[in-house]
């Protein structure tokens, strides 16, 4: 079945890194982009970034533009967001999804998600 695994969250001070890491299977990762979400307490689920099934491009949200960076390796079925420069209002749940947009019929899947703490 399909699975999205995140990992690599946790406490970081303001300043810090993390890198995030979203492990695949169960579909043919190659044909879908990837995005990072993220989610804060009482606050709606935002899109962070986002790559293309190739991997040639890549767009972010402003607030993360210049800190965050998105890869993915298609021989290894992940996708990653190394995280610089964190501030305590990239505190929230990391969410790693998968889009397919077909013709007739779309495609998502969402991991369960993994907390980032930003927080001296």
């Amino acid at each position: 079945q399909v699975q999205l695994v995140e990992s690599g969250g946790g406490l970081v001070q303001p300043g810090g890194s993390l890198r995030l890491s979203c492990a695949a299977s169960g579909f043919t990762f190659t044909s879908y982009a990837m995005s990072w979400y993220r989610q804060a307490p009482g606050k709606e689920r935002e899109l962070v970034a986002a790559i293309t099934s190739a991997g040639g491009s890549a767009n972010y949200a402003d607030s993360v533009k210049g800190r965050f960076t998105i890869s993915r390796d298609n021989a290894k079925n992940t996708v990653d967001l190394q995280m610089n420069s964190l501030k305590p209002e990239d505190t929230a749940v990391y969410y790693c999804n998968a889009d397919r947009r077909g013709l007739l019929k779309s495609y998502t899947y969402w991991g369960q998600g993994t907390q980032v703490t930003v927080s001296s």
